[in-house]
């Protein structure tokens, strides 16, 4: 049985039971952020370093978290802007385009060992790719995370209209995409 949010924030704010909350919370939560922050950043290693630094800034912050929001909410928030982050670095570091960037990742998902052209997965994966930052962000949630646009709009501070054209139009190329490929 897993402890309510609410339950978890109370316990965080006790000194003795601090520590244990913030486990519980992390054990509720690493797997989904792991794959949001992956399908972001596509590398494992890179995902893994971004969800280290998302559970640092909620260590940090959940002190003074709110609850304005879900708690859930607040932590998908926290790990798109890190990830958002580390992309924004690596475009920097490499001091190439945002193209660039994109067809380097493009590059990993190739490199997989268990990449196949063929097949309709690694297809839409690259297709994924092909979209705008906003686009793919929105696809990911949609598609994967299965959320809500009324909690997306949460997330990204976005409205619900344009959360839904994204979303729109980024099926539109995925499809296109993998007509023509």
């Amino acid at each position: 049985m897993q402890i309510e949010d609410r339950d978890l924030l109370h316990q965080f704010r006790q000194p003795d039971t601090k520590e244990r909350a913030f486990t519980a919370i992390i054990k509720k939560y690493q797997e989904k952020l792991y794959w949001h922050v992956r399908r972001m950043v596509i590398d494992h290693d890179d995902a893994n370093d971004v969800l280290q630094n998302v559970f640092i800034k909620v260590w940090n912050g959940l002190e003074n978290f709110r609850e304005d929001s879900q708690l859930y909410t607040w932590l998908y928030r926290i790990a798109t802007n890190e990830s958002l982050t580390f992309l924004e670095q690596q475009k920097k570091k490499s001091a190439v385009s945002l193209s660039d960037v994109e067809s380097g990742l493009t590059n990993k998902i190739v490199a997989d060992k268990n990449f196949d052209a063929n097949r309709l997965e690694w297809k839409l994966q690259l297709a994924i790719q092909q979209l705008p930052e906003k686009q793919r962000l929105v696809f990911n949630l949609r598609y994967y995370d299965e959320m809500p646009y009324e909690e997306m709009s949460r997330i990204l501070e976005t409205s619900e209209g344009a959360l839904k054209a994204s979303y729109h139009h980024a099926v539109k190329k995925i499809e296109e995409f993998i007509k023509n490929n």
